[in-house]
């Protein structure tokens, strides 16, 4: 079915247009229309040309072979992600610039020049080394934000090994599903984790996660103490100082890595089934975070720069750490809410360090809306000169909101849209050049080629809406499914030949701008974080209590979308409040926090089509009270009408 365009109808006729000030254009690092075309006329020409803001140990002798869906960038160069991120840096005059500013959430600051860095990632590496982790390893990661995060992630690059980060806000199951799916032999955790002032058992979910798994050791972080009370277990467990005391002070020299050589794993949900580890290679990667750091945030050496996100994130991945290090940028960490201790804390932490690049979520900006001006009116943000979103689409309201009273409308918002799988932005203005309209992604950056298509996949005019394709190749694509190169193709690229599929819907308007429409399958986007309905209903089946369940998002003010379930319960259960608030704990459990459901709705069936499959779209319509879709193919019409008037009854 193709995405409905009304569902963009208040974003459609939004005339407000915003060009990019004079003299931020004047000093913008991509201020040249002509960019556009020439990287459209000769994408491998421009692409490489960029490419020469890496340092490679070997030049490549081809840009790209191409043999859909599969793809290799800088085929034969070599090089190392973190010597782009740190050595080359330390080697030059950027030696003792800060890195890192790192703020924890309770007030606790590090601050990290890429010399020290440099000198804490080496040892790690020594430390990775003498638990016999070598090139190809995969590395699992569970930590919350702080800066031994990163330093680990580095470390693993730097030898050669592939990191798998884990959101530490996830459950032990879903700690244990990924590290089996990566057979990781080394999972780096810590004590704990601060979260508005509690502790989050990062260690105890961390015990749990590796009962038959394929690990072996557990390095731990400090960062709590006592307070974590946690078991070390004898002959598999060591702390992470311990060992960093006993590491060599020495260099330790970058492995030389082949373009296609793999970076990293990042899971992430999927409309069925078990999530996909996401599978990110070195060159094309890093060139695609690089150069989105210079065109869409048009960093400057003198920048600050600050992306809200976690690095158990995709966005965390690129925006904190391989892009802005890679850049040579100085870079904020923050480890905990915006509204911990106090709902200022963001402002807060921009006027502290001088923040003048700030990258955030537009939930987080509803949020701050529903809070109030007050909160960052009592803070100086006159040092901020790009806003950037990420995560899901922006409503106009939101947009003006953070124009107007974040930037003082001074400042361009880049509007990004793009994905785990995507690797780096690949939809957002370029602050210098793009006009903005409230709520749009506006234009592929340059070397993206993106289309709007109808079902035949044939791309639709101005006007109308469709499915987002991704029509070629680009340097930072994700290059397969961790061990499942069938489901890659399926998933990805067997809706229109040839054409990237990420399932989302966007509507193209009269200036040709995209407007993202959002998921047009069964994935829902809980405050950017992407949450599988397969893995919610199966943890709400895993209850002794459920027959079955059907989960949808619904819009949500502030989350974007809010999870929905509905569930049947077996034979003899007796519903109650009390069964809502076991089952929202159960998901909690087995997946984490994040998938917790909004609202549990009994039902005593479910709408299915003759061939049993569950219409989740009609469900989604009841929940935004809509008026319902087509109904011929259900095998029980009946059954949609009681769940309708149950669901505004319990309104």
């Amino acid at each position: 079915m193709t995405p409905d365009p009304n569902r963009l109808d208040n974003l459609l006729v939004e005339n407000r247009k915003f060009a990019p000030p004079e003299k931020f254009r004047a000093q913008a690092n991509f201020n040249d229309e002509s960019i556009y075309e020439t990287a459209a006329k000769d994408p491998e020409g421009y692409w490489a040309k960029q490419a020469e803001n890496l340092t490679w140990f070997q030049p490549w002798n081809k840009v790209l072979e191409w043999d859909a869906p599969h793809a290799k960038w800088f085929v034969n160069g070599k090089l190392n992600v973190t010597y782009n991120c740190v050595d080359r840096h330390r080697e030059g005059p950027r030696k003792n610039k800060v890195a890192i500013l790192w703020e924890g959430e309770p007030g606790d600051t590090k601050v990290y020049t890429y010399d020290m860095l440099g000198r804490e990632v080496d040892k790690a590496a020594h430390m990775l080394k003498s638990l016999g982790v070598k090139k190809g390893d995969r590395v699992t990661i569970y930590l919350p934000m702080i800066p031994e995060l990163p330093i680990a992630l580095l470390a693993c690059a730097k030898i050669g090994a592939i990191h798998s980060v884990v959101f530490a806000g996830f459950s032990s199951k879903a700690l244990h599903e990924r590290i089996s799916d990566a057979d990781s032999e080394l999972l780096i955790t810590a004590d704990a984790g601060w979260r508005r002032g509690g502790l989050i058992p990062l260690k105890a979910n961390a015990d749990e996660a590796v009962v038959d798994s394929p690990v072996k050791k557990v390095l731990v972080v400090e960062r709590v103490g006592e307070k974590a009370g946690v078991e070390m277990t004898q002959g598999r467990d060591v702390y992470w100082h311990d060992l960093m005391k006993q590491a060599p002070s020495t260099p330790f020299p970058a492995e030389e890595m082949d373009s296609e050589d793999v970076l990293f794993l990042l899971y992430t949900s999927g409309t069925t089934g078990k999530p996909k580890g996401i599978v990110h290679t070195s060159a094309g990667y890093l060139l695609g975070a690089n150069t989105s750091m210079r065109s869409v945030f048009d960093l400057k050496d003198e920048d600050v720069y600050w992306c809200t996100a976690d690095i158990g994130w995709v966005t965390g991945h690129t925006y904190i750490v391989y892009g802005p290090l890679s850049a040579g940028a100085t870079a904020v960490m923050y480890e905990g809410s915006p509204d911990y201790p106090t709902r200022d804390r963001f402002w807060e932490i921009v006027e502290k360090y001088g923040v003048t690049i700030f990258y955030t979520a537009p939930t987080s900006i509803r949020t701050f809306m529903k809070w109030g001006t007050q909160y960052p009116q009592s803070h100086n943000l006159d040092s901020l000169r790009l806003l950037g979103t990420v995560g899901e689409p922006i409503n106009p309201e939101a947009w003006m909101w953070y124009h107007e009273h974040i930037g003082h409308g001074n400042c361009p918002i880049v509007d990004t849209w793009w994905q785990t799988e995507t690797g780096s932005a690949m939809i957002a203005p370029l602050p210098g050049l793009t006009t903005t309209k409230p709520g749009s992604a506006t234009r592929p950056v340059p070397g993206i080629s993106v289309a709007v298509v109808d079902e035949e996949g044939k791309p639709v005019e101005p006007g109308n809406g469709g499915y987002l394709v991704v029509t070629k190749p680009w340097p930072s694509m994700l290059r397969t499914v961790w061990g499942d190169d069938e489901r890659f193709k399926k998933t990805y690229w067997s809706q229109f030949k040839g054409y990237y599929t990420p399932g989302d819907g966007a509507h193209l308007d009269e200036d040709s701008y995209v407007w993202i429409l959002g998921r047009i399958d069964d994935v829902i986007n809980v405050s950017g974080h992407r949450i599988g309905t397969m893995e919610v209903e199966s943890a709400l089946v895993d209850h002794p209590s459920v027959a079955e369940a059907a989960v949808i998002g619904r819009s949500h003010e502030i989350k974007g979308q809010a999870i929905t379930a509905f569930v049947t319960v077996k034979e003899g259960v007796e519903t109650s409040s009390d069964l809502v608030d076991q089952l929202k704990k159960h998901v909690v459990e087995k997946i984490g926090a994040i998938a917790r459901p909004e609202e549990i709705l009994f039902a005593a069936e479910l709408p299915k089509t003759r061939s049993a499959k569950i219409m989740r779209r009609l469900l989604r319509d009841i929940a935004e009270g809509r008026v319902l879709g087509d109904t011929t193919t259900l095998a029980d019409p009946s059954v949609v009408e009681s769940l309708k008037q149950q669901y505004k009854d319990s309104e």
